[in-house]
């Protein structure tokens, strides 16, 4: 009795991939050269908006790369969830206490005789 398993080519699979990582990654490059002003001059949650675009373009590439190269996609969706969730939350928990602190030390460093030595 043989266990013959028939190969499956991915290699259109592996070109959507880097097409698609390629390109998001060719959108951020460009807004940093670019920095348009709409989105450079205002501000939301104490960051500009093209910060906030980078943030959620880097997290949709990251989050891509553990479905298609971890294979996520063929997992179930609470172990999916559960991967996901947790990195978000983390990144969102960072993102706070980041600037959280920013402010406070730029504040400390404006308002008082402390100099900036750096």
């Amino acid at each position: 009795m043989s266990h013959a398993h028939e190969h499956v080519s991915n290699t259109g699979r592996i070109w959507k991939v880097f097409l698609l990582l390629s390109v998001v990654t060719i959108v951020e490059v460009t807004l940093g050269i670019i920095r348009p002003e709409a989105l450079f001059m205002h501000n939301f949650l104490s960051m500009n908006l093209l910060n906030w675009v980078f943030i959620i373009l880097t997290l949709y590439k990251a989050y891509y790369i553990v479905w298609a190269f971890m294979h996520m996609e063929g997992e179930k969706s609470s172990l999916r969830w559960a991967v996901v969730a947790t990195v978000i939350f983390l990144v969102l928990y960072l993102l706070f206490i980041l600037l959280t602190e920013a402010t406070y030390v730029y504040g400390v460093f404006k308002d008082s005789t402390i100099k900036w030595n750096f």
